[in-house]
């Protein structure tokens, strides 16, 4: 990533870092303890690299308004067991307190400051422009007692805010290990892939995964998208299948407002490049509690449709096998409920087992890799579920942005800036 400062190219031994992350995790509602503490855990390679440096962690849990939009107390907590050294909780986050904690840090302390989205300006600028939000109260008092800017934040890297994107013309921003091991395994899907090149889209943001599909068809570098989930019910009936009432009102209502273009975009897609779509076969239904299989032939029904069938499975089998990338973003089922995880599981093995290069993107999708002990057998399993999509997909990623910008200012000024390696 020659257009990006990595921790590669720079020296942060006694440095003072803001490290903005993305360890927004899911909370049990009652105790707020972890359900999933895998974004803490995906940032400690970073952390190792920064452990001669002075660190100021920097991030957000939810929104404000939401139940689990807590302050960071806990995750500070649990980044202290995770590590093995103290990370000392601070309730500011620009403020005096804020300001004079980063002032007394020594070499080797870390601490992390407050819910950045307590901040009225991170949640007020998130459609300002780069120069705006450079502009903010946090990039001018959090930029005057630090050296470097470094950022691990992928998930959000879809998102415009201060804390995001505001730094890039006031000190260096450099790419976590996280945030370059993201841009470099994405970049591979939607630029350079292995041939043949295999996508597997799936799961209910059939927007999003539409998107993805016309973006690598446009560019020309897929060959075969294996549409499953919803998407692939929503593929189906863009092609003629009538898929029941029940499961076409399913689709209407979880796209809302985006229903009509998206209908279209499937609609444009089908009639104009179908050669590169492997639609279902055979599905499985839900029918008082348990699974029936049922041919693409039998539709429609007036049962939902929670799974592929068997005989899609096997049709998918030989071009996982074959592949030199496969790309996979969202489950093939209703997975939650044990007797329809078959397919998505299946896809997962066929992930690991395959020798070709696999990179895994999407909530959903990620975490089943994660939950299920299995992340160091596919290639890259992204961190990201809208930035992976967004990214996929062509679309803006303004901290990805802020990084280029800041490479263009400062990697000439390393040496002057004593960070030079």
């Amino acid at each position: 990533m020659s257009d990006v400062l990595t921790l590669d190219d720079v020296r942060l031994g006694g440095k003072v870092v803001l490290y903005r992350v993305d360890v927004n995790s899911p909370l049990e509602p009652s105790s707020g303890a972890f359900l999933d503490d895998s974004r803490l855990r995906a940032i400690i390679p970073t952390l190792r690299t920064l452990q001669n440096s002075k660190v100021v962690i920097l991030g957000h849990q939810s929104r404000p308004g939401k139940i689990d939009f807590t302050n960071m107390e806990q995750h500070a907590d649990r980044i202290s067991r995770l590590i093995g050294k103290k990370v000392k909780f601070v309730s500011d986050i620009c403020g005096d307190r804020a300001l004079t904690e980063i002032r007394e840090l020594k070499t080797g302390e870390m601490i992390f400051l407050d819910n950045i989205r307590m901040h009225k300006d991170e949640n007020s600028m998130k459609k300002s422009s780069l120069e705006n939000t450079a502009k903010s109260e946090i990039v001018e008092k959090l930029s005057s007692v630090i050296d470097v800017y470094v950022t691990d934040a992928f998930a959000a890297s879809h998102r415009n805010s201060p804390s995001l994107t505001g730094f890039y013309d006031s000190v260096p921003c450099i790419a976590g290990h996280l945030m370059s091991k993201e841009i470099d395994n994405l970049e591979i899907a939607v630029n350079d892939p292995p041939r043949p090149y295999v996508a597997i889209l799936g799961g209910a943001k059939c927007d999003d995964s539409l998107k993805v599909a016309k973006n690598l068809i446009e560019k020309q570098i897929i060959d075969t998208i294996t549409v499953v989930g919803v998407v692939g019910n929503l593929m189906l009936w863009a092609s003629g299948v009538d898929i029941g009432e029940r499961n076409k009102s399913f689709i209407r209502n979880s796209l809302g407002d985006d229903f009509e273009a998206t209908w279209e975009m499937a609609i444009f897609l089908y009639k104009n490049h179908k050669e590169y779509f492997l639609l279902p076969t055979d599905v499985a239904v839900e029918v008082n509690g348990n699974r029936v299989a049922m041919n693409i032939s039998e539709l429609p029904t007036e049962y939902p449709i929670y799974d592929i069938g068997i005989t899609t499975l096997q049709e998918i089998r030989p071009l996982m096998t074959d592949a030199g990338c496969i790309l996979w973003n969202g489950p093939a089922s209703y997975f939650e409920l044990p007797g329809f995880a078959f397919g998505t599981i299946e896809i997962l093995n066929m992930c690991t087992e395959s020798p070709a290069i696999t990179i895994v993107g999407g909530g959903h999708t990620s975490s089943l890799v994660s939950n299920r002990g299995v992340v160091d057998l596919v290639t890259h399993n992204s961190t990201g579920g809208g930035a992976c999509l967004t990214m996929l997909s062509g679309g803006s990623m303004p901290v990805i942005e802020s990084l280029i910008r800041s490479n263009d200012k400062f990697r000439s000024l390393l040496s002057h800036l004593g960070l030079n390696k």
